[in-house]
């Protein structure tokens, strides 16, 4: 699997596990889950744009 396929899927599955993570802790009023699932959904957005920004680049 290419580099760039690899951070989206990546990214992709880290978007996904936060906004798991999120929904957990507004169910269960812990606001540490909440922001931890807030910033590994933004990794995971960060790390699908690193893919995009590689896949251009290797054309």
């Amino acid at each position: 699997m290419k580099s760039s396929t690899q951070d989206k899927v990546e990214g992709s599955a880290r978007d996904l596990s936060g906004k798991i993570k999120e929904a957990a802790g507004r169910a269960t009023n812990n606001p540490n889950l909440t922001a931890r699932g807030q910033d590994e959904q933004v990794d995971g957005k960060i790390q699908k744009k690193v893919g995009d920004i590689k896949k251009v680049f290797d054309r």
